[in-house]
């Protein structure tokens, strides 16, 4: 239907420049063979000519909302401006979908220039990209979707991926861009990530690049390479395929460690990413990686902090995760940062999971967890908070009899426990419940004695 507009609008266009053409071509011919011309005759030869400038200008140039777009943001293909702009062989930009399609049919010329093009690689051009972008936000005008399916990878991506990771065994100004252009191309592209699943040497050849215990040699060529490899996680077929290479989880563990902030943050966000198969969460607790995201979360950087608390979230549902992070000292840390109003939803959450170890709890008791808990479900506005809380409070009430009587203060003083047992979610209402019972019975015995 708009393209259809489009048509109508360009045929009027050219009928209304017909039309001035013939119009000052009389002009035109008056002033050339009266020689009393009226001066009349050449104003309006002046206004039809600069009508027709007008009209010259706005084909030169597509208009998208009243707002002219530079030519250099047009395809030359699709006449349209450009959503992924790349280079050809023969340096002109295209809109990828519309150029690769035309590759895939089997062109071998360039369009523009008609030479016939010495390779089919098509370089992202991150120049134009940008001021496409910029250009866009400064007049608030929408990114169209993608018009082809982003995980078809085509043979060109192929060739383009073995050519990045071959240099990772070239110079180090070679790996250094290279690696950059994945990291970038990783991000924007699925079907590059899909692409990783597709060859068992890829893994080796992005890794090369990074000695195992020096991975912060070279902290910018880390980062790139780390966040790489938490692009390239997202990807479902990966997540499997890169837990079990030997060398993928110490690499991440290691930069958790060490290297700029967002390669430590990354590479946490690459860990929670992989542990989301429960068969990766094994292989990434035995790696060590609790002990590093724990002080990442500790340390307190901000964007970091979430990626660690999620990663150990994560860690914590399988057993033996539970008791590596209670012996790394994920309790003391994790509480600590809930008083302090830090990732409290993240944290109670975490908190909740590692209750069934009888170590955690004794520590939540005599880190002072009792009072903080009962702030937290009475003045809270959070149900799933209040909910965690109750479950964790519960479990200490059951095992330490020695925080009864904080609790049974707060319950007299502000029957918190009460209001949660009737107005909470129902698991809140259950551990409220179990809660006053346990409370009941002790008031009972004390009664009786």
């Amino acid at each position: 239907m708009a393209e259809a507009g489009v048509l109508e609008t360009m045929q009027r266009t050219m009928t209304k420049e017909t039309e001035l053409k013939k119009e000052l071509e009389k002009l035109v011919q008056t002033i050339l063979v009266e020689e009393d011309y009226r001066v009349e005759v050449t104003d309006e030869a002046m206004r039809i000519l600069s009508v027709l400038k007008e009209l010259k200008f706005k084909k030169s140039s597509k208009v998208v909302d009243n707002t002219v777009i530079p030519e250099e943001f047009i395809c030359p293909i699709s006449k349209k401006i450009m959503n992924d702009p790349v280079v050809l062989a023969t340096g002109q930009t295209y809109d990828r979908p519309f150029i690769q399609r035309l590759l895939n049919e089997g062109h071998r010329t360039c369009p523009q220039t008609q030479q016939v093009i010495s390779h089919t690689f098509l370089t992202p051009n991150h120049l134009v990209q940008e001021m496409i972008s910029k250009w866009r936000k400064e007049r608030g005008i929408e990114l169209p979707k993608p018009l082809v399916d982003d995980d078809v990878h085509t043979d060109a991506d192929r060739v383009y991926l073995k050519s990045l990771l071959e240099k990772m065994s070239s110079s180090l100004s070679d790996q250094k861009e290279a690696a950059k252009e994945l990291r970038l191309i990783t991000k924007k592209k699925p079907s590059f990530r899909a692409l990783f699943s597709d060859s068992t040497d890829a893994i080796p050849q992005l890794l090369n690049p990074l000695s195992p215990g020096r991975a912060n040699t070279h902290p910018d060529l880390q980062e790139d390479l780390i966040t790489t490899i938490f692009n390239l996680s997202i990807h479902e077929n990966n997540k499997q395929l890169f837990a079990e290479n030997p060398h993928v989880i110490p690499l991440l563990v290691e930069s958790v460690r060490s290297g700029t902030i967002e390669t430590r943050s990354n590479a946490a966000a690459a860990l929670f990413s992989l542990s989301s198969l429960d068969s990766n969460k094994l292989i990434i607790g035995k790696a060590g990686a609790l002990n590093p995201l724990i002080g990442l979360l500790e340390e307190g950087h901000p964007p970091a902090m979430k990626d660690a608390a999620l990663a150990i979230f994560n860690l914590c549902l399988v057993l033996e995760n539970k008791v590596r992070a209670v012996q790394e000292g994920a309790v003391r840390v994790i509480l600590k940062k809930i008083m302090d109003c830090i990732l409290v939803d993240e944290l109670l959450a975490t908190l909740a999971i590692l209750t069934s170890q009888q170590e955690a709890v004794q520590e939540m008791g005599l880190l002072g967890a009792v009072p903080c808990l009962i702030d937290i479900i009475r003045e809270s506005s959070s149900e799933r908070n209040k909910e965690n809380c109750a479950a964790i409070l519960h479990t200490i009430c059951l095992n330490d009899r020695t925080k009864w009587r904080a609790v049974m203060e707060e319950e007299k003083a502000n029957a918190t426990l009460s209001i949660l047992a009737e107005h909470g979610t129902s698991r809140a209402k259950r551990k409220a419940n179990g809660i006053l019972k346990i409370l009941n019975r002790a008031a009972s015995i004390t009664h009786t004695l």
